[in-house]
């Protein structure tokens, strides 16, 4: 072969791939896509419900620093709007504690405007999903994720403790926070469902 005809030959197989090779490399990227895509998607969901679950939990410590500064109450009031829920901060105002009666009278102001997780964290919202058990590790019972007791109110008494409760918050896929109120401390804690281990940690 001429010197010629191998330089020919060199710039025919530099020209570029065949369209068989261009249909096997873009199979293996639509592949690599398609499986990308998914755990994207999972961790998306993961941290965004992370963020919302620590967002309350801020809340919540807020409201206690409110209420050791105001010497009163200060609380968060949980009011249902569908399956999920909106939440507004409130203060005692005529030295009872905090009461539904109350607040619904306007004699314990809301001192914060209404506030929803889904407004700042898309997919989040209060609730258990199916399988979860509760925080203790017994069965769940019910889907409601707002469990402070039947006045739907979380309450900070100025002496840094507070009411009890439990307020479960997940995503749009398997992700599962819940935000803990230990009444005699008046801590604050967070902690995550690990569905492989079937055990709550903390976060």
């Amino acid at each position: 072969m001429s010197a010629q005809a191998a330089r020919d030959r060199r710039a025919r197989d530099a020209a570029g791939f065949s369209i068989l090779e261009l249909m096997f490399a873009l199979s293996i990227a639509a592949t690599v896509t398609a499986m990308a895509v998914p755990q994207a998607v999972h961790a998306l969901d993961e941290y965004r419900t992370r963020a919302a679950a620590h967002y309350l939990a801020l809340r919540l410590a807020d409201a206690r620093i409110g209420a050791i500064k105001r010497s009163t109450y200060v609380g968060l009031r949980f009011e249902a709007v569908g399956a999920d829920y909106r939440f507004t901060e409130v203060a005692d105002g005529n030295g009872d504690g905090l009461r539904t009666v109350d607040v619904q009278r306007g004699d314990d102001p809301i001192i914060a405007a209404p506030d929803m997780l889904a407004w700042h964290f898309n997919g989040a919202a209060f609730g258990i999903l199916a399988g979860v058990p509760d925080a203790d590790g017994r069965p769940a019972g019910t889907s409601d994720g707002v469990r402070v007791g039947s006045s739907l109110l979380l309450s900070m008494n100025p002496n840094g403790s507070s009411s009890s409760g439990t307020l479960y918050v997940h995503g749009r896929g398997r992700a599962q926070y819940a935000v803990r109120v230990i009444g005699a401390t008046g801590r604050v804690r967070v902690v995550r469902y690990f569905e492989v281990r079937r055990a709550w940690e903390e976060s």
